[in-house]
């Protein structure tokens, strides 16, 4: 019978134990608002002082740092290059295993009929060399 009279007060006033509920939410959120505020602000605070301190450091050793790190930028794109061109010479080089061994691999009936494409025409220009030296033989020898 108790619960049942505990169970009728909650029912009753339902508003205060929202309102009240949302007045916690709201100290709640103004607590942590303030709080990320507070923090953006000190952070803020540190970036200005760390750059300024950072600049000052670049201006004074900007003799140094200038060409150290034009060096290492061109240390990390050679490295960079070598492992590129590398991974593209075991590719071609297991692109061609791949075709010697018959497996044929992408592209291999392109270059079929390139290479017979270029054969024909080395035979025609072989065939056109062999006319023309004949032809200037047979002049040279009837004048």
């Amino acid at each position: 019978m108790a619960e049942l009279q505990q169970q009728s007060q909650y029912q009753q006033q339902p508003g205060q134990a929202s309102r009240s509920q949302q007045v916690i939410r709201a100290a709640n959120a103004v607590t942590a608002c303030g709080s990320l505020l507070i923090l953006s602000g000190l952070i803020l605070a540190a970036t200005v002082i760390a750059l300024t301190i950072a600049t000052l450091l670049f201006v004074i050793f900007s003799p140094v740092l200038v060409p150290a790190v034009i060096t290492i930028a061109l240390i990390f794109m050679g490295f960079l290059a070598s492992g590129g061109f590398g991974v593209a010479a075991v590719t071609v080089l297991s692109w061609i295993y791949g075709y010697v061994t018959g497996k044929h691999p992408p592209a291999a009936d392109q270059l079929d009929h390139a290479r017979l494409k270029l054969a024909s025409k080395a035979r025609e220009v072989k065939d056109r060399a062999e006319q023309f030296g004949q032809q200037h033989i047979s002049g040279t020898q009837a004048s």
